[in-house]
């Protein structure tokens, strides 16, 4: 699958408050140190993941690092808003679950705001059985975030 770099950064930058502002340069290091990415369409929505060996200096990656050995972090994932309703999401992590399966990962990770909060990720990442294993502020207090946790039936 060739991504393409231009969609992929336009459609996450019009959800930075979500996800984090990104340079193209450094999209493109992000991608190339990810353990997953997937995108679907044309640039309708995409998920980037990496696992507890990448090179990454988040503070979130970095909080799920000191406490497990092992794991898959969901960095990103955004649909489209012409595009939700269609199942990307669930597709998107549903490739991701078997693409973390089949490397032997039984643990997938990622934080979802409280503060802003972002109740139709909080809805989705339950209803997928994500579970709440902690909480933080990060960027000085100007962000807080819960941590979750699905586990995989290997």
């Amino acid at each position: 699958m060739t991504l393409d770099l231009a969609h992929l950064l336009a459609l996450n930058n019009a959800h930075a408050t979500e996800l984090s502002w990104l340079e193209p340069a450094r999209l493109a290091q992000l991608i190339d140190r990810a353990f997953f990415v997937h995108a679907l369409g044309d640039a309708e929505a995409f998920l980037l993941a990496f696992d507890q060996a990448a090179d990454y200096d988040s503070p979130n990656f970095l909080w799920f690092r000191d406490r497990y050995p092992r794991f898959v972090y969901v960095d990103r994932i955004v649909v489209a808003p012409a595009a939700r309703g269609r199942g990307h999401a669930r597709r998107l992590y549903d490739a991701l679950f078997e693409a973390a399966r089949h490397a032997g990962h039984e643990r997938i990770v990622c934080e979802v705001n409280t503060e802003p909060p972002n109740p139709a990720s909080d809805a989705f990442h339950a209803a997928l059985g994500f579970v709440e294993i902690g909480a933080a502020a990060i960027h000085g207090g100007a962000k807080r975030v819960r941590y979750l946790e699905r586990r995989l039936a290997l």
